[in-house]
């Protein structure tokens, strides 16, 4: 099979849970949700033409694919991120353990009204995507007109490049720039939603990567659920600092040789 015809075939097969969702939310026998979701919202535009904007049926697949497909493989590369930084560092690993079992108790599982009681939770997520943003290079712009930018001039129309890597490891910002410390994030007001240019993982202004809100709680709730669950062990004959941080280059960053634990039940 010819590599065209294959990514042909992955295209449609990444396209079919979009298509199904579309057909469910149009279905008038299907009952609906009170509180509309972003999908719900692009089907009014498309029906309703007296929006300035114009949307086909085909851009609301492709908006709903890159939500799903561009959100799941940089979210899934952040939860790999975070636990091999815990492996790497069991002081912070028993501290997320220890956090997340205390607030869910018995409960078996965490949810999404969980996740806003593990403060230190998200300081690793924070320390993770600082650390190593999964787009380093943010997504380029083209400026419109000459400008003036921290005292560097930028002509019009020149393609610039933010280095979201970088920045996280500023050492006139950052204590300690290439250490793991979570702690950094207790009681900081540092944010990740683009109002705190020390760490902008996801962009910033209106032009803020769509998928930060359902990328964060995605990797929110796994990472969580497999902190509450599991503990992990390094492999027999492993250690953690055999651990190596290598990436593999790409649009999205993954690490290089796959991670490898050993999971064993705690609940």
């Amino acid at each position: 099979m010819e590599s065209k015809e294959l990514d042909f075939k992955l295209y449609f097969w990444k396209l079919k849970p979009c298509l199904l969702i579309i057909q469910e939310h149009l279905d008038p026998s299907i009952p609906k949700p009170e509180q509309e979701d972003i999908l719900d919202v692009l089907l009014q535009i498309w029906k309703d033409r007296s929006f300035k904007a114009y949307l086909t049926p085909d851009h609301i697949k492709a908006v709903l694919m890159n939500v799903f497909v561009g959100g799941t493989d940089t979210s899934a590369a952040t939860v790999v991120w975070a636990m091999t930084f815990l492996m790497k560092n069991p002081i912070a690993m028993k501290k997320a353990q220890e956090e997340v079992r205390h607030i869910i108790g018995k409960k078996g599982f965490v949810d999404e009204e969980d996740t806003q009681q593990l403060v230190y939770l998200k300081a690793v997520i924070k320390e993770t995507l600082r650390l190593q943003p999964t787009i380093p290079l943010l997504v380029p712009r083209k400026s419109t007109q000459d400008c003036n930018l921290g005292g560097c001039e930028i002509p019009a129309h020149t393609v610039v490049y933010v280095n979201a890597w970088a920045i996280g490891r500023d050492p006139e910002v950052w204590e300690n720039p290439e250490e793991f410390c979570p702690e950094r994030f207790i009681d900081n007001p540092i944010d990740l939603k683009g109002q705190d240019f020390e760490l902008i993982p996801f962009g910033a202004g209106r032009r803020i990567c769509p998928g930060i809100y359902i990328g964060l709680t995605t990797v929110e709730l796994s990472l969580a659920n497999l902190l509450y669950k599991f503990d992990w062990e390094m492999p027999a004959g492993m250690e953690k600092e055999n651990l190596d941080m290598d990436v593999n280059p790409g649009l999205a960053v993954h690490k290089k040789n796959a991670l490898c634990l050993v999971a064993r039940n705690y609940i």
